[in-house]
């Protein structure tokens, strides 16, 4: 029997369906090319399934079918290989993000046009964030990679599915480049020796030290910062915050809020909620519906307010009415 290009899917009544999941790079598709899926749903009876790597699955094909929904694609048929590189999962960034603080989309489609189905020991996923939020959920990846302000963080062994792993912190590094050659020395180990184990399992069974002592090697000298070493760049500071329209002045350090004091500019986000949960709402009228994410731990209220496109002085003066309850 030929092999059919899809996945085989549940066999009910003795009747076997496929479905084929075609790459959408960073999850990104045109309207021409999502009205062909929708055409040959409509013509073979199937079923669109969004993924949750920045797919849509065709599903309850015959397979008969399956090429001609393939050639109706405009695509070559993909035939499945498990062990392989799968799509790269990809945050909006800076792209199209108000919080993002690096160009995820950018880097991750480097990743993806270099390593698209290469064959690997075992499976391989990667997410690329753009922010610590990691909508791309990048430390779950067998290589993830998370901007931060100063740069990115690349991680190595993460994993979902019944035996969850959160990936190891190799190393954070400061530019594009920096973060494709260390990708680069990761999946070349890891192809060069693992056996049939995902990233996290071969780290596990030889060490995270052996592991990064391997992949950084000459780099750890350089651009490199892995954890645990000493860096030759200084401390990062603590905090600090700039107020609108302060251009060279002086930082201003955030107010962090205890109960009873009142709410300024410059106090955080996530002190506000804790301290002043009553004003919630008022926060929520201007649209901030992610009270609970990471970025607003640290994120001062005029920030949140140049995010949103609202005059901060305003928002302070219902924040404090709503506070003093008025």
């Amino acid at each position: 029997m030929a092999q059919i290009a899809a996945n085989l899917q549940r066999i009910k009544n003795g009747q076997h369906r496929y479905a084929i999941t075609p790459r959408i790079p960073a999850g990104f598709i045109q309207p021409d090319q999502l009205q062909k899926y929708i055409d040959v749903a409509n013509k073979f009876g199937a079923v669109l399934k969004l993924t949750g790597s920045q797919r849509i699955m065709i599903t309850n094909l015959k397979a008969e079918d399956v090429d001609a929904a393939w050639a109706m694609l405009g695509m070559e048929p993909a035939y499945s290989t498990s062990n392989r590189v799968r799509s790269v999962k990809i945050c909006p960034g800076t792209t199209f993000c108000k919080r993002a603080k690096q160009d995820s989309v950018h880097l991750g489609m480097q990743l993806e046009r270099k390593y698209i189905s290469k064959e690997m020991p075992s499976k391989m996923k990667m997410g690329v964030s753009g922010c610590l939020n990691s909508c791309a959920e990048s430390a779950m990846k067998d290589v993830g990679v998370i901007g931060g302000v100063d740069g990115w963080d690349v991680y190595a062994g993460g994993s979902g599915g019944a035996h969850p792993r959160i990936g190891d912190l190799i190393a954070h590094v400061e530019t594009e480049k920096e973060v494709l050659d260390l990708v680069d020395r990761i999946v070349e180990y890891y192809k060069a020796n693992a056996q049939i184990e995902r990233m996290g399992e071969f780290i596990d069974r030889i060490g995270l030290d052996t592991f990064k002592a391997a992949v950084l090697g000459d780099l750890a000298d350089n651009a490199v910062s892995p954890m645990g070493a000493v860096s030759s760049k200084p401390a990062a500071a603590e905090p600090v915050v700039k107020l609108p329209g302060q251009g060279n002045d002086p930082l201003v350090e955030p107010d962090r809020l205890s109960a009873g004091q009142p709410i300024t500019e410059n106090t955080i986000i996530r002190d506000i909620v804790d301290t002043y949960p009553n004003v919630v709402p008022v926060l929520q009228s201007i649209g901030m519906g992610c009270l609970g994410c990471p970025s607003s731990t640290a994120e001062p209220l005029w920030q949140a307010a140049e995010i949103h496109g609202v005059n901060v002085y305003d928002l302070v003066e219902k924040l404090e009415t709503a506070r003093k309850g008025a």
